[in-house]
């Protein structure tokens, strides 16, 4: 099967092969990449050929890498959701740490000024002197 398509590349002309290649990677969802490397691997051609004489291809393979960068594949959308996810929870976080740190402060604000009011009542009723007041007459 290799002479196979050793004897195909051999009549194909090399922008031909090079369109092939590009297609069979941008249909593949596979782990291979979407590099100028992988593409002249697959086509048969040399790097030096796809830079030199087939600049529109190589603008192809650029067109395309932008289009699969922009739109990421589920895994990677469900990453970012989860990263957005994360960040909003800590933006939470915060926020509820600062009304904490708010009731906290009011709680001891209000804490002194009972002390402070349980001090003068307790003052006040030590200074006062009782009289005895006859109700009848």
């Amino acid at each position: 099967m290799a002479s196979a398509s050793s004897a195909d590349r051999a009549g194909r002309p090399p922008a031909q092969r090079l369109r092939d290649a590009l297609a069979e990677l941008a249909a593949g969802s596979g782990p291979e990449a979407l590099t100028a490397s992988a593409l002249c691997e697959l086509a048969g051609v040399s790097r030096n050929a796809l830079y030199r004489y087939h600049p529109d291809v190589l603008h192809e393979l650029h067109k395309l890498q932008r289009r699969r960068c922009r739109d990421p594949g589920p895994a990677k959308r469900d990453l970012q959701q989860l990263r957005d996810e994360n960040e909003d929870l800590r933006q939470h976080v915060a926020k509820l740490a600062a009304l904490v740190d708010h009731y906290f402060a009011a709680w001891q604000e209000t804490s002194s000024l009972l002390r402070r009011r349980e001090r003068e009542l307790a003052d006040l009723r030590r200074n006062a002197k009782p009289k005895l007041v006859s109700i009848r007459n």
